[in-house]
């Protein structure tokens, strides 16, 4: 029987920079402080939200080992290490693993878009290389492609692939009925959480989780203890919080959201930019209806 990493919520970390474009390792730790006091269940260091594209290898290992050490066991530290070269996803998979990382988030081949036999055998040469448990992230908004129920669960079945980071809800009850059943959901939509854990999910990797972690915990927290009507209440009561957090290309503006509230986290890199102005003031908006707390 295999294991979750988590059940509740994951931060999905945003990666905050100087004025000048390096890692601020120190506002990192200060993050990652502040998301294991508010209550967050682990932390995915590079997803999308991280910037791992703009990352090359060896400063995105260092930023996982930075993370491990300072998260220092509180909380499981999952390590994005996908890439759309099956070589590169080992590399950083093997590496992930030597710094210390308790997991890995796997995201689907992304541009040259494989087949579903291709994405068969890009995963399986990753489980060969690791030990580590692995959630697939299934995101085919921004990779182009679709897991399929019938890959993932073929998938299942290979012992180090524990979940799947699922944003394509509409397939998951075939999923479910075709995995094995040990095999966990996580939902990769903060909209969607109380769905996707009606059909049986454990909790989500979650962008709103950088600006009100504790609300995204305790969302998860009172599904999985039978609350149900509590869940809903914080769902339905986040959802114009997380279109403003939308409103751009993420991590546009939940970086903008993080500067509102005092933490410094600098601007994404290129290709990305700021936000405009009209998202600005969304932002600034939501977070104030909200009332989401400023940085004590």
């Amino acid at each position: 029987m295999r294991e979750p990493i988590f059940r509740g919520a994951a931060t999905a970390l945003v990666t905050p920079f100087t004025p000048t474009g390096e890692v601020n390792n120190e506002k990192l730790g200060e993050l990652i402080d502040y998301q294991i006091a508010e209550g967050i269940d682990a932390l995915v260091i590079l997803g999308t939200t991280g910037e791992s594209p703009t990352l090359p290898t060896d400063e995105h290992i260092e930023v996982i080992a930075k993370a491990v050490e300072y998260a220092n066991g509180r909380v499981p530290v999952i390590a994005g290490a996908g890439s759309n070269s099956t070589a590169e996803a080992i590399d950083q998979t093997r590496r992930s693993q030597e710094v210390g990382a308790d997991a890995i988030l796997s995201v689907t081949p992304y541009y040259n878009k494989t087949s579903q036999k291709g994405l068969v055998a890009h995963y399986t040469a990753i489980a060969n290389v690791t030990t580590l448990p692995i959630i697939i992230y299934n995101v085919p908004s921004r990779t182009g492609l679709n897991i399929a129920p019938e890959t993932l669960a073929e998938l299942s079945r290979i012992e180090n692939f524990v979940a799947v980071k699922e944003c394509n809800i509409e397939q998951l009850g075939t999923t479910r009925t075709l995995a094995e059943p040990d095999f966990h959901f996580y939902s990769g939509e903060d909209g969607q959480i109380v769905p996707l854990m009606a059909w049986g999910g454990l909790g989500v990797i979650s962008v709103m989780g950088n600006v009100i972690p504790h609300d995204t915990h305790e969302l998860c927290t009172r599904w999985l203890a039978g609350d149900y009507d509590g869940a809903r209440e914080i769902q339905l009561r986040v959802l114009p919080l997380i279109k403003a957090l939308f409103a751009e290309v993420n991590p546009i503006p939940v970086k903008e959201a993080l500067n509102i509230l005092g933490w410094g986290v600098g601007d994404p890199r290129l290709p990305l930019i700021g936000p405009s102005e009209a998202t600005k003031a969304l932002v600034a908006r939501a977070l104030a209806d909200y009332g989401v707390p400023a940085r004590a």
